[in-house]
């Protein structure tokens, strides 16, 4: 019993002597790194806020008309931001032009644009940026089989040049539709007085136009739209043919000569009847250039999947492209549609992925900087343990000291040697470190036997007599 008590005391104590040396190696590792993870803390910190990593969580797409194809598209790209938490706020507008002006103004992040659809300015060409090529919207002018032939006696248009004393709709001023539609009248020598001129929205537009109230309409949309798949398909309703598109599209640079195959819209009843030759309008995607970058990295990752099908005038991944805009395109724009997706964003939730390829280089340039500031922690934790040890080397050394004068008290050093040698028994370090704590309890043991042999050796001096005495210098006074 007595063995097996001795044994569970020795167990007690070790493990009380474990978790107190765990707790100062603990509280020395803290003083002696504590600085240095401050500085590192605070510089990330200052990056984090400099840099602002983290989007904001609404943002707002300018898109058009209500059941226009930029509408379409616009809901699609909020159901796309919205798995990543953004909410993409859609401000309706009467169209392209429109989208630009909001750009401008600040009420719109991003923004639908035709090419063309208004002179941009050195002013925007700072502030803003684009984020690839979408789609191309071509230039439909529907009209009236029976305008024609009262109008050209003939069923069919084959030039702009007939349409002198025509009552056309070219879509509302926002739209951008009437700037373009001036500048193909202007380029085949007509004056817009020459036409009687409306600009009314889509849908009153279509209803005066089938009641025979217009004998043509224009808009600039993509085939997607539900109005543009109608008129195609409606009895005594023709869609203009551009024979020249070609020379068009070498006269003005932000159009592309494109053609609608026979029988894209219906193959079983063989709608068109023929091919149309058409002039078409590249469309971009449109952001402020203050807009955040992982914003505009998380619209031009969407477009390759909203964009890239087959369409009525592209092949499949024809679109998105980085060739067609006539604003340069955003670094974020060309990694996206050039590049494959970063290894952070096929492993990693948005948000890190993001915060990751934002603080990278900062996190780099803080592991460059710290890493030789590290190298001072070690020899630091080290002299703050050996501290415990040799900073009562002094008060022996001194003890010592006080021994050797002629009259010193011996018996207040031996008290004061024996504090020390109790104080000492408290000091607990890292067995790595305990050859030291030993080696300072040996000194103090030395320094009191040393005490005890002066202790005898006085009596007998002093029977020497004097001479003895001035013989002993260390020897006190009798």
């Amino acid at each position: 019993m007595g063995d097996r008590s001795t044994t569970m005391r020795h167990k007690a104590y070790q493990l009380r002597q474990t978790l107190i040396t765990l707790v100062l190696n603990i509280r020395d590792a803290l003083v002696s790194g504590g600085p240095l993870v401050i500085i590192a803390v605070a510089l990330i910190v200052a990056a984090y806020w400099w840099l602002k990593p983290n989007p904001p969580s609404e943002v707002t797409l300018a898109t058009g008309p209500a059941q226009s194809a930029y509408a379409g598209f616009g809901d699609q790209y909020r159901s796309a931001l919205g798995s990543n938490k953004i909410k993409v706020n859609l401000e309706a507008s009467e169209g392209s032009f429109n989208n630009l002006q909001l750009l401008r103004e600040g009420k719109a992040d991003l923004a639908f644009v035709q090419g063309g659809t208004a002179s941009l300015t050195d002013e925007d060409l700072e502030s803003l940026t684009s984020l690839g090529a979408l789609f191309l919207e071509p230039v439909w002018l529907f009209y009236r089989t029976d305008a024609a032939q009262r109008l050209n006696k003939r069923p069919q248009l084959t030039s702009m040049t007939q349409l002198a004393g025509w009552r056309v709709n070219v879509g509302t001023a926002g739209s951008g539709v009437p700037t373009l539609f001036n500048q193909l009248l202007e380029a085949n020598h007509l004056s817009p007085k020459q036409l009687t001129l409306s600009q009314l929205t889509e849908t009153p537009a279509t209803v005066d136009f089938l009641a025979g109230k217009l004998d043509a309409m224009v808009f600039v949309s993509a085939p997607e739209s539900l109005m543009v798949q109608m008129l195609l398909q409606t009895p005594g309703v023709q869609l203009m043919d551009f024979p020249q598109n070609e020379a068009y599209g070498r006269k003005f640079k932000f159009l592309t000569p494109v053609t609608l195959p026979r029988g894209i819209v219906d193959l079983a009843a063989n709608v068109p009847p023929r091919n149309v030759h058409l002039l078409a309008s590249t469309t971009s995607l449109l952001a402020r250039d203050d807009t955040h970058p992982a914003i505009k990295q998380l619209f031009a990752q969407a477009s390759q999947n909203i964009h890239s099908n087959a369409g009525w005038f592209n092949r499949a991944r024809d679109f998105p492209n980085t060739k067609s805009s006539e604003l340069p395109v955003a670094q974020e724009g060309v990694r996206a549609i050039n590049e494959p997706s970063p290894w952070q964003q096929r492993y990693l939730p948005f948000w890190l992925a993001n915060l990751v390829e934002r603080m990278w280089l900062v996190l780099g340039v803080l592991l460059a900087f710290m890493l030789p500031l590290s190298r001072i922690v070690p020899p630091l934790y080290q002299f703050r343990v050996r501290s415990r040890v040799f900073k009562w080397y002094g008060r022996l050394r001194a003890v010592e000291h006080e021994m050797e004068q002629p009259d010193s008290d011996r018996a207040g050093i031996r008290a004061e040697l024996e504090e020390l040698s109790r104080k000492v028994e408290k000091i607990t370090v890292p067995l790595s470190y305990a050859d030291e704590l030993y080696a300072l309890r040996s000194h103090i043991h030395w320094v009191l036997q040393k005490l005890n042999m002066q202790t005898q050796a006085a009596p007998a001096q002093a029977s020497q007599g004097p001479a003895s005495a001035a013989e002993t210098p260390n020897a006190p006074a009798a």
